[in-house]
């Protein structure tokens, strides 16, 4: 088996690592951090950052999307509140906006890119 070289290996921790943000202009307060260089931004797996008053752009999935809550709780459009070790499917075509009052810190998993519906 060969090693492993350094540019195939990408490590981030959370914690102290530096998250771009995710739409400054739609989405203020909102960052992520995606390791992979080959998929587009927002597309695969990711960690999605929400500052507390902070929300996303109201959007339509492409493909499904799954996500575990880190920390922090999330609010969706319809009520429903994603607690700290919720894990949450969204099917493809689902429409909602989502937003925080403390802050949280999700792991993400999308199949394509959302489209948004403002």
């Amino acid at each position: 088996m060969k090693p492993i070289e350094e540019h195939e290996r990408r490590v981030a921790n959370i914690k102290d690592a530096e998250f771009a943000p995710f739409d400054s202009e739609t989405e203020p307060g909102t960052s992520f951090l995606q390791l992979n260089p080959d998929m587009p931004r927002g597309v695969g797996f990711y960690i999605y950052k929400m500052e507390p008053g902070s929300q996303s752009t109201p959007h339509r999935h492409g493909g499904a999307e799954e996500f575990l809550m880190i920390e922090g709780e999330l609010i969706d459009n319809d009520g429903t509140v994603y607690k700290q070790g919720d894990m949450v499917w969204l099917k493809g075509g689902t429409e909602h906006t989502s937003h925080t009052e403390t802050g949280c810190l999700i792991a993400v998993f999308t199949e394509s890119d959302e489209e948004a519906l403002i």
